[in-house]
């Protein structure tokens, strides 16, 4: 069985983060190991969350890993919310890499041209360096332009993405991807650029006209997981679309839905189907 570490907070109620990103990978038949960054009550859209920061264990942990001999098929980071954490980091990839396994980072910093609260053009370009190391990035539009300190546009088309995505690999990542792109009304995807062949891919579907929290990370979950079970990155990337897609249907359709996070759990079945 391929194992993941997956470095990022734990919003106790709230489905994102390391609440999705565990039973979703496990439900895909793939190990997941857990470095916590932080404990919050909720997510952010609650007022009045709880919050501890973990980076001080983050180290500690890894020197435990080290030392017990235990590898990793790929590591996998999402919301990171300091320099510190972005350096250890660092030394945590440059320590399990191996020619074997997979570095994928989601760079959660911001969406629609603004950053979110917190962080700041200088920590942006501190998450660009670390991309560097990577061999899959999935940034939106918002998260590439500060990342190459560049003006975010709303309007652009394919030439300009596939211009982002070379300038995005320069940084030294292996495969770099845009999600979220849109060329056309009421349709949606990513656009990706493999560095090595020098070879562009895409996939688009239609856009669900709404808006929930913690789909980015069922998005990236999925994308991992199904890398590990073997499929290619366009493939895994697909899968990882659709299915997200298909959470926030089952969630328009339920009234009782919950207004903070979509409903992932029902479509985990779906999802095995698909997996094969």
């Amino acid at each position: 069985m391929k194992r993941i570490l997956t470095i990022q907070d734990i919003s106790c109620l709230g489905k994102c983060s390391l609440t999705v990103a565990l039973p979703i990978i496990s439900a895909m038949g793939v190990e997941a190991a857990v470095m916590p960054t932080a404990v919050l009550s909720t997510h952010t859209q609650f007022k009045d969350f709880t919050f501890r920061d973990l980076t001080s264990d983050m180290q500690l942990i890894a020197e435990h890993w080290k030392h017990e001999n235990i590898g990793f098929d790929a590591i996998y980071t999402g919301y990171l919310g300091s320099f510190d954490q972005l350096n250890i980091c660092e030394g945590i990839f440059k320590d399990f890499k191996t020619p074997d396994n997979t570095i994928f980072i989601d760079p959660v910093m911001g969406d629609n041209g603004k950053l979110y609260t917190g962080f700041t053009p200088e920590f942006a370009k501190a998450m660009a360096g670390l991309c560097g190391i990577a061999d899959v990035i999935v940034p939106n539009m918002t998260e590439a332009a500060y990342m190459l300190d560049i003006p975010y546009r709303e309007k652009y088309d394919k030439a300009y993405v596939h211009e982002v995505l070379k300038k995005l690999a320069e940084l030294g990542a292996k495969n770099t991807v845009v999600t979220g792109t849109e060329l056309e009304e009421g349709m949606t995807g990513f656009i990706g650029y493999n560095s090595a062949g020098d070879e562009f891919f895409e996939y688009f579907h239609e856009k669900i006209p709404v808006s929930f929290h913690g789909t980015g990370d069922i998005y990236s979950s999925c994308t991992v997981g199904a890398l590990m079970r073997g499929f290619g990155l366009l493939e895994a990337l697909k899968i990882a679309a659709d299915y997200t897609c298909d959470c926030i249907r089952l969630t328009m359709k339920d009234s009782k839905a919950s207004w903070y996070g979509v409903n992932f759990e029902e479509a985990i079945p779906a999802l095995i189907r698909r997996l094969g």
